[in-house]
């Protein structure tokens, strides 16, 4: 995520702060303020592979290698860099302290809905568009009742125990 230095979106930090509904209409204005943005997308196959850090690292580097613009400097959100000779900084809690990553942190997480709600449409027994995957008690139920489905993560707590 490039952002113009000048930019101001109003109602913009961390994606964890906002409703769904809000980062919505964010994405929309972020994209289109935006100097360039890349998504980086990496399948749970691979999280099962390699954990959920290494995958969100390579996410990362997914969507910065996607970008029409190289940037000059990295402002990664976490505490571990990602490979790439871009000079970068990583910033633990950088979401909330840094605009352009909080930007970023919507563009990912307003991707994910979408296409969390996709996967609902095949398998709505779990109400992905409702949890987004995460193991609330009405996705473990389901799971306990239906047992996985090919998009659940075979390392997952809650489906690695039904294997």
């Amino acid at each position: 995520m490039i952002l113009p230095e000048k930019i101001c979106l109003r109602g913009l930090k961390d994606s964890k702060q906002l409703s769904a509904s809000q980062r919505e209409e964010l994405f929309n204005l972020i994209r289109e303020g935006a100097s360039a943005w890349g998504i980086g997308i990496v399948r749970h196959e691979a999280i099962d592979q390699m954990n959920i850090l290494r995958a969100s690292l390579l996410a990362m580097e997914k969507a910065v290698s996607r970008l029409a613009i190289t940037p000059d400097y990295i402002l990664i959100d976490g505490t571990a860099p990602i490979k790439t000779l871009i000079p970068q900084l990583p910033l633990k809690y950088g979401d909330t302290l840094c605009a352009s990553i909080a930007a970023a942190s919507i563009i990912a997480k307003v991707i994910r809905d979408r296409v969390m709600r996709v996967v609902d449409k095949l398998y709505p027994q779990y109400c992905f568009a409702k949890n987004k995957g995460y193991g609330t008690q009405e996705h473990l139920t389901a799971l306990r009742e239906y047992g996985p489905c090919p998009w659940h993560r075979k390392t997952f707590r809650g489906v690695k125990e039904l294997l």
